[in-house]
């Protein structure tokens, strides 16, 4: 493995981490991932560093209610990286099996802990402990839904902002400047909408949160 590849493992480690609701778990790696990041060279670290303080410095209520209402109670925020592609269409029930299936493929069993199998936490986190090839094609494959998330939240949210700005960097080719430029890279929008424009922020999901452990990875037969 490149040396950039081996910084991009320990860059989507911490980005899974600081993308997930910031309870008690998360909190606890928090000094460990910024050991880590510490660690390694260029910018991009340098990105989430600044994510990883800013939760750590808040108070664990007064972190937990910026997420809730950065990436629950605002639908312009969706995680899922699907639904900015697919929508509210039969198509998207369709990803999520190919999402599955792409975690089955890699001789692993994958603890979904109620989340859906497109979750950007659950997603970086297979790239970086599972199968790196895979899950960097996934990224790339979506590479539109992270870069539209990466737009809304550089005008929303400048505590989430960097960690899209650099998962987004670890990616081949130049990030798009506008929605527009953003939203051509998924190609044409999905049919079958439930009464909703295609992209209609309505579509977002309201994703529900615990305080408990989330995703984990665990080796076994498919």
């Amino acid at each position: 493995m490149r040396a950039s590849d081996s910084h991009h493992l320990v860059l989507y480690v911490a980005a899974a981490a600081l993308l997930d609701y910031p309870g008690p778990r998360v909190r606890g790696m928090l000094p460990t991932l910024r050991a880590a990041l510490a660690e390694l060279p260029g910018p991009l670290p340098r990105l989430l560093e600044a994510t990883a303080a800013q939760i750590a410095d808040d108070d664990e209520a007064v972190a937990c209610r910026r997420y809730v209402d950065t990436f629950d109670l605002s639908r312009r925020h969706a995680l899922h990286l699907s639904y900015w592609t697919d929508g509210d269409t039969r198509r998207r029930g369709e990803t999520l099996g190919r999402f599955k299936q792409r975690y089955r493929d890699s001789g692993w069993l994958v603890n979904l802990d109620g989340e859906l199998p497109d979750f950007l936490p659950l997603v970086l986190e297979f790239a970086a402990r599972v199968d790196f090839p895979a899950g960097r094609a996934l990224l790339q494959e979506y590479r539109a839904s992270l870069e539209l998330l990466r737009i809304e939240l550089a005008a929303d949210s400048p505590v989430y902002a960097p960690v899209l700005e650099a998962v987004c960097a670890t990616l081949p080719g130049p990030s798009p400047t506008s929605r527009a430029e953003a939203m051509a890279l998924a190609g044409p929008p999905p049919v079958e909408q439930v009464g909703l424009e295609p992209f209609d922020p309505r579509l977002l999901p309201l994703a529900e949160r615990r305080s408990g452990s989330r995703q984990e990875f665990a080796e076994g037969a498919r």
